[in-house]
Parts: C-alpha cells; structure tokens; sequence
C-alpha cells in the first residue's frame, strides 16, 4: 500500500507539476507574442515615417526639378520673344530703307530722263555750233580737228623734249652720288673680322722625341696617318714643330686634331691611328652641319636644304684668296640685304643669295665647272627659287642676270672682297701682279702711262690725244678687258678706264 500510495503520489506530482510548467510556458508565450505586437507596431510606425519622409523628400526634389525647367522654359520663352522683337524691329528697319530705295529709284529715273533730254537739246545746239563754225571758217569739223592736232603735235615734242633733257641731266648727276650713298652706307654698316687661312698648318708639339713616336718603325705610323686622312706630314728640323700640308684644310683639320689625340693619349701605331681617324672625321662632319645650322639661325634664313647646310657649313674651313669662305659669305649676305632694303627689293632673299652665292667653292667631287655655274646647279638641285639661282650663277657674269639680286650679289661680292684687309697675298706676287697689268696695257700702241689703283681692281690707261682718237679708245678698253681676262689671274674683277684729253698750256711773262 505504502508503495502503491508513493507511486500514486509521484504520479500526481508529476501530473501536477506538468500543469504548472505548461501554464508556466503558456503565459510566457503569451507575453513574448504580446510583445513581438508591440515591437512589430513600433517597426511598423518607424517604417511608415520613413516612407512618409522618404516621399515628401521626392517630392521636394520633383517641385525643385519641376521649377527648374520651369525657369528654364521660361527663359527660353523671354529669349524667344527678345528675338521675335529685335526681328520685328528689323524687318521694320528693312521695310524703311526698302520704301527709301524706291523712292530714290523713282528719283534717279526721273533725273535719268532729264539728262536724257537735256543731252539731246546739247547734241542740236552743239551740231548747230559746228554748222555755224564752218560756215564761217570754210573748213569741215575733220579738217579744223587735224591742223589743230598738228600744232599741238609739235607743241608737245617740243616741251617733251626740254623736259626728257632736263630728267636726264638730273638723273646724271643724282644716280652717281646716289649710288655711291649706297655702297658706303652698306660698307659702313658691316665691319666683321676676316680670318685668314693658309695652305699648311703647324703642328706643336713639346719635345722632338715626339716625332720619332710619330714617324714610327720604319715610318708605318707616319705613312698610314698620311693614308687615313690623305696629308702631307712633313717632319723636318724645325724645333717642336711638325707642318701639316694639303690643299684641302678639312683634311688638315681632321690630320690636325688626329695628332693631337694620338700625341695626348701616348698610343700611336696604325690601328690606334685609323680609330681616331674616323671618330675625327665623324666629329668634324658633325661640327660642319653644325655650323651651317648655326649660321643659317644667326642670318635669319630659314627653310634650307640639308645638303646645303652642310655645304655652307664646310666653307668655315675654306678660304680664297686668304680671305675665310664662310666670313666672306655672311659680310656678303649682310651686304645684299642692307643694299636690297635701300632699293625696295627683298632682304631676305638678297641675304640668302649673298650666303649660298659661293657654294660652288666646296663641293664634293670637284667637278671641272667654274664655281659660279656649280653654285647654280647645286642651288636647283636642292629647289632654290630661280632668281637666287640666277644671282649665284651670274655674280660673275657666267650667265646672264634675269633678276635685279644678280647685280646686288655681283657687287657686295666685290665689295667683300675689295674691302681693305678682307684678303692677303704674298707681297711679292700682289707686286708681281700690278705690274704684270701695268705691262700688258702698256704694250698696246699709243698708250703713254698706265695706274693700277685699288688694289689691283682698276687699271687707269692714259693714251696720246693725237694718237687714239674717241672711237679707238673704247675699242682699246674692250681689247685690254679681254686680254686680262684670258692671260691673267686676278681676285674679283678689273676696271679699264682709258683716259684721253687734249691739253694747251702757255704762260704770261
């Protein structure tokens, strides 16, 4: 009984305490529902706000998008009307100066029709006029015209001649000073120094034992430095000096700083000898092209070939008559364009014909061509426009001048060239030469005395007055022209002026 009334116990116990934990969990689900509710209406309300606040900002944003356009429609409209005015006023404008043309259209067709009428009454009373003064002269209209125009015919030669007289005696006597204002102005305006180069070049060194290096075994150095840059290395007693001689001074150039390289570095034997060599030659053509670009910059010419730069640049290393190539063309170049400017004519133009005037003194292949005819061909190789062709062709009257830049490069050559101090020869051959042209004038019959002036540029020929008459004196001038120019070597050219005059001289005691 005992256990049967603990098992019934136990039984109601459980039975009892099921309840409780179930009413227990139940009101405990009924308060996490109650406040899941509440927490959802508060999601719910939170939620609502946000798309409340959400549409009335997007709202906002369309008002604002909405009043945008509307001010800009509204602009458009106000531009819109502004130019519907400014295009009524016009075509107001227009219909003003419209109603203003025909009435001075009408105007000028009625004062059309006036003159018409009043050219005719002129036509009647001028043919009556005519009828009367032939009447009364007895000579037609055609007759009268013909011996009026005969007076006046001898009237106008007769005044056209006095004054044809009178422009040419002014013209005679201001063309020379003109002429000579113009070429000393020019000279004036250019004073450049003029640097002078010889056929050989000395090169020091600082000990005679040097040479010895240089001639090397059995002279192999010597001849293969000969070989690479084709000079004459003459190595003689001359104390610490060895002369470098070659008629081409690019060579002597290349053969000079070659020397200076193998002498500087102590290694000298033919295979170190080629190596210089050609980095000289690579570093003097670099300094060549160099040097056309610059001067082409310094002179303001643009636009030239690069053959023709490098040509120009080559001339530093030349020279004529002891005068330096390049120096003599630029002094040419400022020359022509200084005297271009004072007649009207192209500077630039005149300046770059000066400049490549004497590219013909340094080509490549030196072809059997005068210099003058090389320029030219050269220059329309490399697309030169004709008349800077022209004028490099004829500064020496190898062809004829077909452009006023001829004459100006021919004379700022001479000037260059004539100018005091611009070249140098030997004494004895300048000496040599002023005689050999005194001579050669004074061999011809009938001249008394002969002056080479001007450093050699003029030969002045006096000739017996009652030995050559007018005419034979200008054929002695030309016939002496011509023998200088085929027996004689001379820088530029020569003017022949043969002098005559007949002279009476008494004395009063």
């Amino acid at each position: 009984m005992e256990i049967v009334i603990g098992i019934v116990g136990l039984l109601i116990g459980a039975v009892a305490a099921w309840y409780i934990t179930g009413h227990m969990a139940n009101s405990r689900a009924k308060k996490i529902v109650s406040d899941a509710e509440k927490e959802a209406e508060v999601i719910k309300k939170n939620k609502l706000l946000e798309a409340k606040e959400e549409v009335l900002s997007m709202k906002a944003e369309a008002e604002k998008q909405i009043n945008s356009r509307t001010s800009k429609i509204q602009n458009t409209e106000n531009r819109l009307k502004q130019r519907e005015m400014q295009l009524n006023q016009k075509q107001e404008e227009l219909n003003k100066k419209s109603n203003e043309l025909d009435e001075v259209r009408v105007n000028l067709e009625n004062q059309r029709e006036a003159l018409e009428k009043r050219n005719q009454e002129l036509d009647k009373l001028h043919k009556q006029s005519l009828e009367k003064l032939e009447t009364i002269s007895g000579l037609s209209a055609q007759e009268a015209k013909e011996q009026l125009v005969e007076s006046l015919k001898d009237e106008a030669k007769t005044g056209a001649q006095s004054y044809i007289n009178e422009i040419m005696e002014e013209a005679k006597m201001t063309a020379n000073k003109e002429a000579k204002r113009i070429v000393i102005q020019t000279i004036q305006r250019v004073a450049t120094e003029t640097s002078i180069e010889n056929a050989v070049t000395v090169f020091h060194i600082d000990s005679d034992e040097v040479k010895g290096r240089i001639i090397g075994r059995e002279g192999r150095n010597i001849r293969a430095l000969e070989a690479a840059t084709g000079v004459e290395i003459i190595v003689d007693d001359t104390p610490e000096a060895i002369v470098l001689s070659a008629f081409d001074p690019v060579r002597r150039e290349i053969a000079r700083l070659s020397l200076h390289q193998l002498v500087a570095d102590g290694r000298i034997h033919p295979a170190r000898i080629e190596e210089v060599v050609g980095k000289v030659t690579k570093q003097i053509e670099e300094e060549i092209v160099e040097t056309g670009k610059r001067t082409a910059i310094d002179l303001g010419i643009h636009g030239l070939h690069p053959e023709l730069i490098r040509l120009i640049g080559k001339m530093k290393y030349r020279s004529s008559y002891g005068q330096n190539l390049l120096q003599h063309s630029r002094e040419t170049a400022n020359l022509c364009a200084i005297m271009a400017a004072e007649l009207g004519l192209n500077p630039k133009k005149a300046k770059r014909a000066g400049l490549l005037h004497d590219i013909g003194k340094v080509p490549d292949d030196e072809p059997e061509l005068p210099h003058a005819i090389l320029g030219m061909k050269l220059a329309e190789k490399y697309k030169e426009k004709p008349d800077i062709c022209n004028a490099i062709g004829a500064h020496h009257d190898e062809v004829e001048m077909t452009s006023l830049l001829a004459p100006i490069v021919q004379v700022c050559d001479a000037i260059s060239g004539a100018r005091p101090g611009a070249r140098r020869e030997i004494v004895e051959a300048y000496i040599k030469r002023l005689n050999d042209l005194e001579n050669l004038a004074l061999s011809y019959p009938g001249v008394v005395k002969t002056y080479a002036i001007q450093a050699g540029r003029e030969l002045r020929v006096i000739v017996g007055a009652d030995k050559i008459d007018d005419e034979e004196t200008e054929r002695l001038s030309s016939e002496i022209a011509r023998k200088i120019q085929t027996e004689m070597t001379y820088p530029g050219q020569v003017k022949i002026t043969v002098i005559r005059e007949t002279r009476a001289v008494s004395f009063a005691k």
